[in-house]
């Protein structure tokens, strides 16, 4: 490798400049050598080559690091061709659509020498295993069960931000691009890592309870509970129907008290019976790319690794392959415009999504929405 790294980042746009920046910032280490976006290069240096395709980019420039912030479809085969020309990848989540996808660019990963590091920055979090470990120590008595609370709010126009917006499949591609398995992908994947679930065996059932409120194909309400090998449990009530955001968490329900893991705030708060108020802990994260570089250079452990995701990836399969989103009823559903755009909020979600991550039951089975 030469003594700065060669990056090429492919899509450039919307979250991908973050991605360029940076990489931009990183110039001591890192060289921005190639861009790619249908749309243009935007603001890069004028040695970066812009292209328009992100397989010709891939082709043509020896790169160390390629970055990929492109529509899900693409994910599996610009992967494989990365590796294929011996640089290492950063995939933007959801990380591949199935199964077998993730097997076969597990399988390229090691026949080529080279890393696949997922975007779920909160694994960066030193947090995470500190939640596990914190779980695991018998401060909240036994685990009963783990769960994960996201309330966003997306609008109408968030839904049509691509042509793949909303969609489960799209010209016989599967798409996933549901509240599950890519607004809100965080929680699931850090719960799952909290959990110790790592691999597609991991995962012994899926019961996914998918409602949508927007005229879309996938789902923007939903709840889940997933039966991991070993007899653990995790319920999630995940959606983008809400009035406001709220700071979403990996929940861990014990018998003499509960953790809550604030992911995106690296905080976790140990709720212990029979005290009053919580003991608040506070983490550092290690940024993906730094620690994607510090692999390339020196074959340290990955935070993010592709091999962590499989247990993601087989609810991502099970939610695209299982029935469509059921509407919520019109009579929850109400839309305010804020500024030039229009949301859909269900009356109620905030507290159905927190009593299915603290009861570990679906809508369906709690009887709300």
């Amino acid at each position: 490798m030469t003594e700065r790294l060669r990056v090429g980042i492919a899509g450039v746009h919307g979250h991908g400049r973050s991605h360029v920046e940076a990489t931009l910032s990183r110039a001591a280490e890192l060289e921005l050598v190639a861009v790619a976006d249908p749309r243009g290069g935007g603001a890069v240096p004028d040695t970066t080559h812009v292209f328009a395709d992100a397989a010709a980019m891939i082709d043509a420039v020896e790169l160390d690091i390629a970055i990929l912030s492109t529509p899900i479809p693409t994910h599996a085969e610009l992967s494989r061709l990365a590796l294929s020309h011996g640089a290492h990848v950063l995939l933007e989540k959801p990380p591949v659509p199935s199964v077998v996808d993730h097997r076969e660019l597990l399988r390229a990963g090691d026949a080529a020498s080279r890393a696949v590091q997922v975007g779920f920055q909160s694994l960066g979090s030193a947090g995470v295993p500190a939640t596990a470990e914190v779980a695991a120590s018998g401060v909240i008595g036994d685990v009963v069960h783990y769960g994960a609370v996201g309330s966003w709010s997306r609008s109408e126009e968030y839904w049509r931000r691509a042509p793949w917006a909303g969609h489960r499949v799209i010209d016989g591609r599967l798409v996933a691009d549901g509240v599950v398995t890519n607004p809100l992908a965080h929680a699931v994947a850090t719960a799952f890592a909290i959990a110790g679930a790592v691999t597609p065996e991991d995962v012994v059932d899926v019961d996914a309870d998918l409602r949508r409120a927007n005229d879309i194909a996938t789902d923007d309400t939903s709840s889940l509970v997933v039966r991991l090998r070993g007899g653990a449990r995790l319920a999630a009530g995940l959606a983008v129907t809400a009035p406001r955001r709220t700071e979403p968490h990996v929940l861990v329900r014990g018998t003499r008290g509960h953790l809550v893991y604030h992911y995106t705030l690296d905080t976790l708060h140990v709720f212990r019976d029979g005290r009053a108020l919580p003991r608040t802990y506070g983490f550092e994260r290690v940024a993906l790319l730094d620690d994607l570089v510090g692999h390339a250079r020196d074959g340290s452990d990955l935070v993010a690794p592709l091999a962590r995701t499989g247990a993601f990836t087989r609810v991502l399969e099970a939610v695209v392959g299982g029935p469509p989103p059921t509407p919520v009823a019109g009579s929850l559903v109400r839309s305010e415009r804020r500024g030039d755009e229009i949301f859909r909020v269900v009356d109620g979600v905030e507290d159905a999504v927190q009593a299915v991550a603290w009861e570990g039951r679906t809508f369906r089975d709690l009887g709300v929405l």
